[in-house]
């Protein structure tokens, strides 16, 4: 009975260090996915909404390429919550590395 509760408490252990490392790589991603789109948009000139619409539909991209590529289209078996892990998680924090580098990159080329 004992070693079945230990068991079980392991199991659930490994459970949540997968999952955090998985919430970490999508994180460390799209952190540095947000960067690049931002230079980009910045190099391309692009202002207002279409610099924004830009970010979005790259970060629609990068969530699909994780869906298909990382986590072979089972999101469930590698997130928690797969709609807000996978394809809502740190979109808005993906968006100030992007606005930071956008700016920085449109007065880079504009000046």
């Amino acid at each position: 009975m004992h070693n079945a509760r230990v068991i079980q408490h392991a199991s659930l252990t490994t459970r949540h260090a997968q999952l955090t490392h998985s919430l970490q790589t999508v994180s460390n991603i799209r952190s540095l996915t947000a960067s690049l789109f931002g230079v980009a948009a910045g190099t391309l000139g692009l202002e207002s909404f279409p610099g924004f619409l830009f970010y979005a539909l790259g970060s629609l991209v990068v969530s699909l390429l994780l869906f298909s590529l990382r986590a072979n289209a089972q999101a469930k078996s590698y997130f928690h919550s797969p709609v807000a892990d996978l394809w809502i998680g740190d979109l808005f924090g993906g968006l100030m590395s992007f606005v930071l580098t956008w700016t920085l990159f449109y007065g880079l080329v504009r000046a």
